[in-house]
């Protein structure tokens, strides 16, 4: 048995399996953690929470906004939802990179056969099948980072009130609960006849009967989304620490080195991000829909029409300056670690 086929079959063992996913998960939770903060600006811009508009559209106003959260709710503030995203990274980042793995020595068994267009499906179909099963934890993860008060706190009042901090519990029973009572109203007395021009939730009867779509608000948009952005992200990256790496026969080789990867990390973070981020506004709208309308689904069309409307097309890049300061350190760190975590667990 020749060599390349005793590496596919390693490839395929569970130990194997393991190793790379661990080492997935560890990068992207490292990574998650460097950049919490500015995460929970980010989502709160991007869902354009109204008490935070006001700092959106400068440079500065990303660093307004997290002393805002800091003075109000201290340094805990800025890690809101924090919990809920280390829940839903590590088994994000672990199945994203043992599928890439997985897809990369289907397709590209040899370095003969590495193609830019192979790349991208591979990175593709990682972030399509992290995505599938991990999505409710990051529905979960926004929902706590984009809520400020209780909610039916009125937003006017002058009365200072006690820091907000909502639970991961509380969050998933509220995702869950959205919309019940429309179905109370089938047991209780007929309410008055609404006008004539009042159009019903769109698709509650899927709530109503499949509450379990609840956790899924905005997946449609999202899988559309990670095909640019994980499938830029791989491309980039495997191009480029191809070409710096493997070099022609006859040249000096490169060292393989931790600032390197950092670099080449930071250069993918960075396209992607300006690649797949109209996505990533309309997906946030969508997540957030159950707070504004919690019997229906808010569909992404609507979600489109919606931020043209209200403010052209710089409303599908609102938070785009905040997304570079937090997506290019978060990717390349991501690398970084994971080349690290796969030299360190032997894979």
């Amino acid at each position: 048995m020749s060599s390349s086929h005793a590496l596919h079959r390693d490839k395929q063992s569970w130990d194997y399996i393991i190793r790379s996913g661990l080492a997935g998960g560890i990068a992207g939770c490292v990574a998650k953690t460097a950049i919490a903060p500015l995460d929970r600006v980010k989502i709160l811009f991007q869902a354009s929470n109204p008490e935070f508009q006001k700092y959106s559209g400068s440079w500065t106003g990303m660093f307004r906004a997290a002393r805002a959260i800091q003075r109000e709710s201290g340094f805990r503030g800025l890690l809101q939802g924090h919990s809920a995203t280390l829940l839903r990274v590590f088994p994000y980042a672990a199945i994203k990179f043992v599928s890439y793995d997985q897809l990369h020595n289907l397709l590209m068994p040899t370095r003969e056969r590495e193609t830019p267009l192979r790349r991208f499906v591979a990175g593709a179909g990682a972030g399509a099948t992290s995505v599938l099963f991990t999505y409710p934890l990051e529905l979960i993860r926004v929902r706590l980072a984009y809520q400020t008060r209780e909610i039916g706190t009125d937003l006017s009042s002058s009365t200072p009130s006690k820091p907000f901090r909502p639970s991961l519990t509380r969050a998933i029973q509220t995702i869950y609960r959205e919309g019940d009572g429309l179905r109370a109203l089938s047991t209780a007395p007929p309410p008055p006849a609404r006008p004539a021009t009042a159009p019903p939730a769109p698709q509650s009867y899927l709530f109503t009967h499949f509450p379990i779509l609840k956790f899924y608000r905005g997946f449609s948009v999202t899988l559309i989304g990670i095909i640019p952005y994980a499938g830029t992200s791989f491309l980039v990256y495997g191009s480029l620490r191809s070409l710096v790496y493997n070099r022609p026969p006859g040249t000096p080789k490169v060292k393989r080195s931790a600032p390197i990867d950092l670099t080449l990390g930071a250069l993918a973070g960075l396209i992607s991000q300006t690649v797949s981020y109209p996505f990533e506004i309309v997906r946030r709208r969508m997540q957030v829909g159950g707070l504004v309308r919690p019997g229906g689904w808010v569909g992404w069309r609507e979600t489109v029409v919606d931020i043209w409307k209200t403010r052209g097309l710089r409303g599908f890049y609102v938070g785009l300056s905040i997304g570079y300061i937090k997506v290019v350190p978060m990717t390349a760190i991501s690398y970084m670690v994971w080349e690290w975590s796969k030299g360190v667990l032997g894979v």
